[in-house]
This record gives C-alpha cells, structure tokens and sequence, in this order.
C-alpha cells in the first residue's frame, strides 16, 4: 500500500471539507478550492479527517493513490494558510515594479515585461525593488507563476545577474582563464 496514500488527511479547525461523488470541495480562511479526483479513488470524510483508498494493487491505481492524497493535502494547507514563493532580483538596473495589481519587470530587456496575476494569486514587492512574493491558496498556481517569473531571466553562472528563488544556489563558473595579465 502506499505510503503517502495511506496517511490521513486531518483538517485543522477552521477548514471545512465536502465530498460530492469525485468533487471534493474545501473551504477555509483564504479561500474555497475545488478538485475532482478519479473515479477509481475513493475519498471519506470522518471525524474532520479525509481518507483516501484505491480498489487494487495495479500500477496506476497505486500512482493515483498517492497522488489524491498529496493534492487533497496540498488544498487543505492552501485553504488554512495558502502558499509562498520568493524571487530575488540580482543585477545592476534589474527592478521590479508593481502598476496596480500587475507586476512589471525590468531586467534588461529593450522594454519592461509585465505580468498579470491569474486568479487567487497575488504579487509583492519589497527590498528596494529587488524581491517579489508570490502568494495564493493553489500551490500548483503559485509554483507555475513564480517560475515564468524566474525564466524571464534566470541566473547566469559567470556573474549570477538574474532573477533567483530566495535561497537558491547558483553554480559559479570561473572566467576566462587567461584574462588577467596575459600579454
């Protein structure tokens, strides 16, 4: 059996859970999401608690045990406290910028480029222009949003000038080797 799908799923005090058939729906302080699992799965709701098990043994019945458990899991943390992606801006004249909810960067490109937030995500910026927050209740939203942010321009090795998540390790490279007093 599998180990993820196995382990219950404990809803803390303000979230609410419904099932519906294969419509699970999920209602907390941030927000409501919704999320319709496969047929095969079955999902229960007792004692604030969801459970999910499969029919049988078979490969993609064991995959999609796991998988329900961790997206019902995934909802359950998003409705209670939602989820946070950070990006660091590295580079002389790199910014970001906010126009109302849009955000706006510029990071050396003949003109600026803009995004615009898909629903229940938010953008922030903060650090003298040099760090965004990425912030929504879908971590799936979050995490796909921050990477089209992050591959506008991504950190270049010989320098590290890009835009980075917050406590990402950029692998270094050396220079030329004989830049320096070759004559």
């Amino acid at each position: 059996m599998s180990r993820i799908g196995r382990m219950p799923v404990v809803l803390p005090d303000p979230v609410e859970a419904s099932i519906e058939g294969t419509l699970v729906t999920v209602k907390g302080p941030q927000g409501q999401l919704q999320f319709s699992h496969h047929p095969d799965m079955e999902v229960v709701l007792q004692d604030r608690t969801l459970h999910v098990s499969r029919p049988s043994d078979d490969k993609k019945h064991r995959a999609l045990h796991g998988l329900t458990r961790a997206l019902l899991a995934n909802m359950v943390q998003g409705v209670a406290n939602g989820f946070v992606k950070e990006l660091v801006i590295e580079g002389v004249g790199y910014r970001a910028d906010m126009q109302e909810k849009n955000l706006v960067l510029s990071v050396g490109y003949s003109h600026p480029v803009v995004f615009a937030p898909p629903p229940g995500v938010t953008f922030e910026v903060a650090k003298g222009n040099r760090a965004i927050t990425v912030r929504g209740i879908d971590k799936q939203a979050v995490g796909e949003i921050a990477a089209k942010i992050r591959r506008v321009r991504p950190p270049e090795p010989y320098k590290g000038k890009g835009i980075a998540y917050a406590g990402e390790k950029i692998r270094r490279k050396a220079g030329k080797a004989g830049k320096a007093g070759a004559k």
